[in-house]
């Protein structure tokens, strides 16, 4: 047989099946996984498809939403409510929730950014989806405004050279999974991601053009990082896309800073299909998920308990050795900082 065909390959279904014993979260992540498979193509043929450009609408927060974005969407309400698994779905897209009809309904709760990043989609840049799961309680949208301490599943996929999913139980290692396109599966390719232990490479990441709104401990730490920790600077890479500087940060190291500031006081990113999912990725692969100074002290964002599901909050993410430095400079203007 020849060694470039696996007749064994490691897919999706079967780890998914062989860690949670569960049909139904099967059921529920080859859906998602159908979805992201969809976008992928759409994301590929933009251009020939002339899938470039506005669909003249807004999206629940107020940005301009795209044509890959309306499509992206629709892919994923289709395949998950279609999955028999699902009972409320929350999308970045739509201002109000899903409730699945009853016949159609499942005891999973998912919310979702369908196509992260898509303003950069027209030149061409990386792009993903961001997703975290519930357990119904009641069937209402009250089972999605829950903290991270109850989602049970939380992952991304990013589209770009490769079609990469990460995800992760909670409590469990984070796993990633690349899309072999001879075979039309998600393979598992990546074991028990970890941030590199010695903090990996020094990179940070943040809009600097929010500098003047930051806050005076934001500003000290990013300037930290220019001029060098112990005489070492760091280099600057920003993609604007959540997704692909999440994975980078968390293949490579550094650290990713999304903080509030004057303009964004509650933050710019969102809580329940943004920040928890990618918090329990990222403090999963021992990683920090830190809020920052946020309403009067600084936690974790896995903690904050969504009052809508369209909420904002700050992030900032990375390893220890250099989320330190951003507590450090907290701790130098007298705020009470957490341990590491």
């Amino acid at each position: 047989m020849s060694a470039k065909f696996d007749v064994d390959a490691p897919t999706l279904n079967r780890f998914v099946m062989k860690n949670t014993k569960d049909p139904e979260l099967v059921l529920l992540l080859n859906s998602l996984a159908t979805s992201f498979k969809l976008i992928a193509s759409a994301v590929g043929r933009a251009g020939v498809a002339q899938l470039y450009g506005l669909a003249g609408e807004v999206n629940s927060t107020g940005d301009d939403q795209k044509k890959l974005d309306v499509m992206s969407d629709d892919m994923m309400i289709n395949a998950l409510v279609n999955s028999g698994v699902c009972s409320v779905l929350v999308s970045e897209e739509k201002e109000d929730p899903i409730i699945v009809p009853a016949d159609k309904a499942g005891k999973f709760c998912v919310a979702f950014d369908p196509l992260d990043g898509s303003s950069n989609i027209d030149c061409n840049v990386s792009v993903g989806t961001i997703f975290s799961v519930y357990e119904r309680k009641d069937g209402s949208v009250n089972d999605l405004l829950r903290s991270g301490a109850d989602c049970i599943c939380a992952g991304y996929c990013a589209y770009s050279s490769a079609v990469e999913l990460v995800f992760t139980f909670n409590g469990g290692t984070v796993e990633g999974f690349c899309l072999d396109p001879t075979i039309g599966e998600f393979v598992h390719t990546r074991i028990n991601m970890k941030f590199p232990a010695d903090g990996g490479k020094r990179i940070y990441s943040c809009n600097e053009g929010n500098f003047i709104h930051w806050d005076q401990p934001i500003k000290d730490a990013v300037e930290a990082f220019k001029n060098g920790i112990d005489g070492k600077p760091y280099t600057a890479r920003y993609v604007g896309s959540m997704v692909a500087d999440i994975h980078r940060t968390l293949l490579y190291g550094g650290i990713y800073i999304y903080p509030a500031d004057k303009k964004s006081p509650k933050g710019k990113l969102r809580c329940l299909y943004e920040g928890i999912p990618m918090a329990l990725i990222i403090e999963q692969a021992g990683g920090i998920a830190s809020t920052g100074y946020f309403e009067g002290k600084i936690g974790r964002v896995a903690e904050l308990m969504p009052d809508d599901i369209h909420c904002k909050c700050p992030i900032i993410m990375g390893g220890p050795r250099d989320v330190g430095v951003v507590y450090d400079c907290y701790r130098k203007a007298g705020i009470k900082t957490p341990s590491l």
